[in-house]
């Protein structure tokens, strides 16, 4: 018992020496810092001290943001724990970062200090390298071979393929009689593209690999999820107090092994055909092996470039998907008449009863696009855009040292009642006419790349928005096209429904459960 006294006062006594030290710090710091030359840091709420304005923040992180600024303006200086972040969230201050200072804030950030020290990829990263050498030879793979519109267009018959699939397991689902988690039915099947995208000719070999992969990135996500938590210590979160960094490090590792067996497998076959290459189509695989083993390319790929590039497609090119469309499909829901009234277009453009919406229908359809903006308007492709300022610079007539981490909410920027009328209103007509019914100006000659102005940022701006955009909008149309044109739908719990965006990507606390009831038979087409 006495053992257990002095173990316990042992530990008071570090958690105390712990607590009295951030404060001495911080004290430190806010002294030094009155002696130094005068920096003008925009408005910032009151903070307490080690956890900062956690206490006013809440698991719907980007809408909490926007009632923030709505009390301390557009640029907001927002402590997380001990880690300064500034917040944009209006669309004039956007265009100020993304374009007229472009190159000054090209460069992102991880959001845990003490995420380096459990990746056991870190420094090989593309989606979060600084804005150098590296990330532009990624960059222009990506425009120019991996993600180009000849590229997508090799692959429409995956996409076919795995949508037929999608469709029907909810018929299957619709004659049973039984609801179905269409946010987990939409993963799967965004997950089973992406793989065979990336990987075909493995998934062909391995049915269950796409499988295998989900689940072993799954763990990952999870674990990264829970180590960002360490924010609030600041510097002192490479020590992993929480105990997620180990876990992290063990589902990384079994992701690595299963991608080191297929680039061995990869090596071996291109061996057999005597160096040739294979004649077939070319995945992403194919292309960065061969960019790899490259003697001549400008620069030198290794092994665990690979592997961290696959996994942040695996990451941003399932789960954004997937979110997208399970959203358009609870707004449809929830707005019964703009359902039909999409319906009535498809019916009109593509028919009723004879044939599926096809990738070709989209541009015959510019309510469907419609919805699909006004979607991506109310539940954006990432809500909380990453940057991170490389010189000292000045926004809005306040001082951005070089170094500083900047978020820009775009869920706050597209809900802006300056820019938009009835901002959370579900209104797709928005995109098709000029004007809307209070005589305010609409966005009708609006494309999914958005605005000169910064008012529409679906899938980002400037030289860091998403190089998945094409690829994902291609699912996004044909997909919610034909899921209107199949189906109708259900609620399983109305009251229930979750239309609230949570942490940083935007993603829903609650699955879409519904039940299918089958319109248009998709296996008789």
């Amino acid at each position: 018992m006495a053992t257990d006294d002095r173990g316990f006062a042992y530990y008071c006594y570090l958690g105390g020496s712990w607590i009295a030290i951030v404060l001495l710090v911080q004290l430190f710091i806010k002294t030094c810092t009155s002696f130094c030359t005068k920096i003008r840091h925009p408005p910032s709420p009151p903070a307490l001290p080690i956890i900062g304005h956690l206490h006013l923040l809440s698991s719907r992180l980007p809408s909490s943001l926007k009632t923030l600024a709505s009390q301390y303006g557009s640029l907001m200086l927002i402590r997380f724990g001990l880690t300064p972040i500034f917040v944009v969230s209006d669309a004039k201050t956007a265009k100020e970062i993304l374009k007229i200072h472009d190159v000054d804030f090209a460069s992102k950030y991880t959001l845990a200090f003490g995420l380096s020290r459990f990746d056991i990829y870190d420094g090989y990263t593309f989606f979060n390298a600084e804005y150098g050498t590296y990330w532009r030879f990624m960059k222009k793979l990506c425009m120019t071979k991996l993600f180009a519109g000849t590229q997508l267009d090799r692959f429409i018959h995956i996409r076919e393929q795995e949508t037929l699939k999608l469709l029907k397991s909810l018929v299957e689902k619709s004659r049973e009689g039984k609801p179905c988690d269409l946010g987990e039915e939409l993963s799967v099947f965004s997950s089973n593209i992406i793989c065979r995208m990336a990987i075909g000719k493995r998934c062909m070999e391995n049915p269950n690999l796409p499988r295998e992969i989900r689940k072993v990135v799954g763990d990952i996500m999870k674990n990264a999820a829970k180590f960002s938590f360490n924010e609030v210590f600041g510097p002192l979160s490479r020590f992993d107090f929480l105990g997620k960094g180990k876990e992290l490090v063990s589902a990384t590792w079994k992701y690595d092994q299963l991608m080191e067996q297929l680039m061995k497998k990869y090596e071996e076959k291109v061996e057999m055909i005597n160096g040739t290459g294979d004649e077939g189509e070319k995945d992403v695989m194919d292309i960065l092996m061969e960019t790899y083993k490259d003697t001549n390319s400008e620069l030198k790929l290794t092994r665990r470039h690979i592997k961290k590039f696959f996994l942040e497609i695996f990451f941003a090119g399932v789960e954004t998907t997937a979110t997208a469309m399970q959203s358009a499909i609870t707004e449809l829901i929830q707005n019964p008449t703009v359902y039909t009234k999409l319906r009535e277009e498809i019916h009109l453009n593509v028919g009723s009863d004879n044939r599926l919406v096809k990738e070709s229908d989209v541009p015959n359809l510019p309510f469907l696009q419609a919805v699909v903006k006004e979607t991506l308007r109310l539940s954006p492709i990432g809500t909380l855009r990453a940057r991170q300022c490389n010189v000292d610079t000045k926004i809005n007539g306040y001082d951005i040292k070089a170094g500083s981490r900047i978020l820009i909410n775009a869920y706050a920027i597209m809900r802006d009642s300056n820019s938009w009328d009835k901002p959370d209103e579900f209104m797709p007509e928005r995109f098709l006419s000029a004007k809307s019914t209070d005589g305010v100006d609409n966005h009708p000659t609006l494309d999914f790349k958005g605005d000169q102005d910064f008012h529409y940022l679906p899938f980002g701006s400037g030289r860091r928005a998403c190089v998945g955009a094409s690829h994902g909008l291609v699912v996004t149309l044909s997909t919610i096209g034909m899921l209107v044109q199949c189906f109708d739908w259900e609620l399983k719990d109305a009251d229930k429904i979750d239309t609230k965006m949570t942490g940083y990507s935007g993603s829903r606390a609650l699955p879409l459960a519904c039940y299918p009831t089958t319109r248009f038979d998709p296996t008789r087409a």
